[in-house]
């Protein structure tokens, strides 16, 4: 009797973490990913100019700090599941709207609103998922989630470029279809009740500790945010026409960026289990900031495709990494999802500003990539140093008491 029920337990495990997975696919994968291959054909085809294309790219980052801000208040005004249900449809019709480029404001308006599902699914489909997870697989299910997102983004440098020999836009209508079945698949995949300590009336009012820790993990996850801007948003560009390379080659690169995205949160999950979250977070930051540094100043196929791996697995992977070290210094379950959302918050207050910056440095600069990725690499090497500052400043606290005797 005990082990069919156990096993009735095990099977139900994986239809919330594929829901999850989808989520995560749609609404940042595809929303956000799909559109750095379509740059250059957004501007080939006239649909907007080159000044305009960035823009509308940060429209997005934009979304998903408003998104973030509005997950909670939207999941306690219906549930988590309606919320992310609702986020997953208003994405799909966000791809379809954009098959008509009726004006610059309609395709922002679209664009922010994906960014906005993007940003409400991020901090509530883990709070959903994981609490019906056992605690020894927390780790690999955020792991399978937030593959969605690597996922997408190979999925774009795959699909998009065969999509678009059909034309702009039957690639966009391809893309909300693709949606749509995602969403139709996951729909009935949520858990029918998040578990009680979530929904717990008290939980907004819980007050997370003062732990500098915890803060230091916010502005961290604020410069990684900004050090992923750029090649996020850039490398196609960069390779098919600041390298002169063509848009095959750019998508090629962007294939090996998706597949850095695919092995990226699973093995930083991994790591986390085995390192720990805060040594993971320390290793993965020296290695990125390489990475991108040398992006600037590298032309070869080789050395692009191995950054471009290197540089992919960033994005997705750090979202469970960041999130196993937000359950690492919180230990109650109502904190853990009041300090996650403002971990989110603060990830995608530097991204949304840096899309900005960085767009206005790049036309300002007349399209300079090199300098963008030297920056990134710099707010990367930010995050480092903040650690240190931080170990110093403890330091030099326990030093004045002893000073003081």
């Amino acid at each position: 009797m005990h082990s069919t029920s156990l096993d009735t337990g095990r099977s139900a495990i994986w239809l919330p973490i594929f829901a999850g997975l989808c989520a995560s696919l749609v609404s940042i994968g595809l929303a956000r990913f799909a559109y750095t291959p379509l740059i250059p054909s957004l501007i080939q085809a006239q649909w907007f100019s080159a000044s305009d294309v960035v823009y509308l790219g940060a429209a997005n980052l934009v979304g998903y700090l408003i998104g973030a801000l509005l997950g909670h208040p939207l999941a306690r005004r219906t549930s988590n599941k309606t919320a992310l249900r609702l986020m997953m449809l208003a994405v799909t019709l966000a791809f379809f709207a954009c098959a008509f480029p009726l004006s610059v404001s309609w395709f922002f308006g679209w664009r922010l609103l994906s960014g906005i599902a993007g940003g409400a699914i991020m901090v509530l489909v883990a709070a959903t998922v994981l609490p019906h997870v056992p605690a020894s697989r927390r780790g690999l299910a955020s792991g399978a989630i937030f593959l969605g997102i690597g996922l997408g983004i190979a999925g774009s440098g795959t699909l998009v470029p065969p999509l678009l020999s059909l034309g702009l836009q039957n690639t966009w209508l391809g893309l909300g279809a693709l949606a749509l079945i995602l969403t139709a698949a996951s729909w009935f995949g949520w858990p029918s009740s998040v578990a009680n300590e979530t929904a717990a009336p008290h939980a907004q009012h819980t007050k997370s500790p003062f732990d500098p820790n915890l803060y230091l993990l916010f502005a961290q996850y604020a410069f990684m945010a900004a050090g992923l801007v750029p090649a996020m948003v850039f490398l196609v560009d960069y390779v098919a026409r600041g390298l002169g390379a063509g848009p095959h080659v750019g998508a090629l690169i962007w294939v090996m960026y998706g597949l850095g995205a695919i092995v990226g949160p699973v093995s930083y999950g991994f790591l986390a289990d085995q390192l720990g979250a805060k040594l993971s977070i320390r290793l993965v930051l020296v290695v990125q900031a390489i990475a991108v540094g040398l992006l600037a100043i590298s032309s070869s196929f080789t050395a692009l495709a191995l950054l471009a791996v290197i540089l992919g697995s960033f994005p997705p992977g750090i979202v469970p990494l960041a999130l196993a070290r937000v359950h690492e210094l919180v230990p109650q379950h109502h904190q853990q999802q009041v300090a996650w959302s403002r971990a989110t918050v603060s990830f995608a207050t530097f991204q949304a500003i840096a899309g900005f910056a960085y767009s206005a440095l790049f036309n300002a600069s007349g399209g300079h990539h090199g300098l963008l990725f030297v920056i990134a690499a710099g707010a990367i090497v930010v995050a480092l140093v903040l650690e240190q500052a931080l170990r110093l400043l403890k330091l030099k606290d326990r030093m004045m008491p002893m000073s003081c005797s």
